[in-house]
């Protein structure tokens, strides 16, 4: 009897496929072959999701019955969804699969029509773009050529990065050369002080001083947009850096990953970009302890009981927050917190957390003089410039072992291109003396003054790049002693 099995762990959208094939088979004028049909998706013990396996499935069908020939097919990686009147629908995830099946040796590519701009400046791939069925089944019978879709140049774009300049924020020159650092060499800096000091909206200009993307990188966050389907409306490719700011009540699986379906979290969304968190202490404990080892390693490992998966998260992390529950601890205003109260808001923040901070800056209360003042205040433009030729030197300084910026620098890369000058390593080493600085705090404060001397263009570091480094790391001494 007529039947139609699918084997190899689908979920339910792959077994519905069934109906979609059909119905689109038929309303393409072909005829659905009334046989016993049997589906293997293999390998068989992986979990197979999602309906980019129903315009390959219908065209395995037709090759099978001989009512298309099979010749091209051998060359061929088909993806896409189908409707029931055999129109090719958009999938997720297209991009990584395709860049996946290019390095397995297949060069020809069959994709829905409305994904090719997310894959149209992938050179050494043709691209076949389709909007129904039909149109493959012309192109395999040889009754029409197939159009190949021409690969295109990609370009950084800007558009709608600069929400708020930094021409718009009133004094806070300190707070603002400190994220010029951040946004140079990609540290994470922890903004701290009393309420309305400018800490959010310093934190919302940040997008317009980050430096261009290269096209690796808007590659690299492509592919993971689109895996986890957040290319629903333009899919092409990201031509600016992701800024994510998740609200504080957001779960660990929201921020770190996971889910029933295993999809990228904030984290991974925030790849080669900025992940902001307003508020700090108000997220959960099992949160910001969850950001420990991403923050450390660059990459984040989901593990369930029948998968595990390994996300990119090498992001810039960029938080805000009161120095105690009232906000004025350390101000001229006064505080109404007790000593209890204001040492439990803190103790929210781990110590090894504020470890892997590299930048602590402290915000104070804007002057009259300052909101008032009519001057010329630096652009977000200028302050951008100078980000992208300090991130210049570093993509040519760290072409070769792959790198793009000095936050990604481990130990024996360290030692390598952070060279101190005699005053320097003297006034270092006193600092992590006096100071009582963990190794890893040792580390950071070398790469934070090597971003400064990329922003002065000095190939050796100098005792006055180490000293401002040092400045950024006072408040884990003042706030958590």
């Amino acid at each position: 009897m007529p039947s139609y099995e699918i084997c190899g762990l689908p979920d339910a959208s792959v077994k519905e496929s069934r109906e979609r094939v059909r119905s689109a088979i038929k309303n393409s004028g072909f005829e659905y072959p009334a046989k016993k049909i049997t589906v293997n998706l293999a390998p068989a013990d992986q979990r197979k999701e999602g309906t980019v396996y129903d315009l390959s499935i219908a065209t395995g069908l037709l090759a099978a019955s001989e009512q298309v020939l099979s010749d091209y097919l051998k060359y061929m990686v088909i993806f896409g969804e189908l409707s029931l009147n055999g129109d090719v629908r958009p999938v997720n995830g297209l991009l990584p699969m395709v860049i996946d099946a290019y390095k397995r040796g297949f060069n020809f590519m069959v994709i829905p029509y409305e994904n090719r701009k997310e894959i149209q400046y992938i050179e050494g791939i043709k691209v076949l773009p389709l909007r129904h069925l039909k149109e493959l089944t012309s192109i395999l019978n040889k009754e029409t050529k197939p159009d190949i879709l021409t690969p295109e140049k990609w370009t950084a774009s800007q558009s709608g990065q600069i929400a708020i300049d930094f021409a718009d924020i009133k004094g806070q020159e300190k707070a603002k050369r400190a994220m010029e650092i951040a946004a140079a060499g990609s540290h994470n800096i922890l903004l701290i002080g009393s309420p309305g000091s400018g800490k959010s909206m310093l934190a919302k200009a940040l997008p317009g001083i980050l430096p261009d993307f290269t096209f690796d990188e808007a590659l690299e966050v492509t592919q993971i947009h689109s895996a986890a389907g957040e290319l629903q409306t333009s899919r092409d490719l990201i031509g600016t850096r992701p800024f994510r700011s998740p609200h504080h009540t957001a779960s660990s699986a929201a921020i770190i990953g996971g889910g029933a379906k295993t999809r990228p979290g904030e984290i991974s969304l925030a790849h080669r970009g900025v992940l902001y968190f307003d508020e700090l202490p108000e997220f959960q404990r099992n949160v910001l302890e969850a950001l420990r080892q991403p923050l450390e390693d660059g990459v984040v490992s989901v593990s369930r009981a029948n998968s595990k998966v390994l996300y990119p998260a090498d992001f810039m992390f960029v938080a805000s927050m009161n120095p105690c529950p009232c906000g004025n601890f350390g101000s001229a205003e006064e505080c109404r917190c007790s000593q209890f109260q204001i040492s439990r808001y803190l103790a929210k923040i781990s110590g090894p957390l504020l470890d892997r901070v590299d930048l602590h800056v402290e915000m104070g209360r804007i002057d009259y003089e300052h909101l008032q003042s009519t001057g010329l205040q630096e652009t977000s433009e200028q302050v951008r410039a100078r980000v992208n030729d300090a991130r210049s030197i570093q993509l040519s300084r760290y072409n070769d072992i792959g790198k793009y910026c000095n936050a990604q620098l481990s130990p024996p890369e360290i030692k390598a291109f952070c060279k101190l000058d005699e005053a320097a390593e003297a006034l270092l080493k006193n600092a992590y003396e006096n100071l009582n600085l963990s190794a890893r705090s040792y580390s950071r404060l070398i790469l934070v003054a090597r971003t400064i001397a990329d922003l002065e263009e000095s190939t050796p570091i100098t005792a006055a790049h180490i000293a401002e480094a040092i400045q950024y790391r006072s408040l884990d001494r003042k706030y958590w002693s």
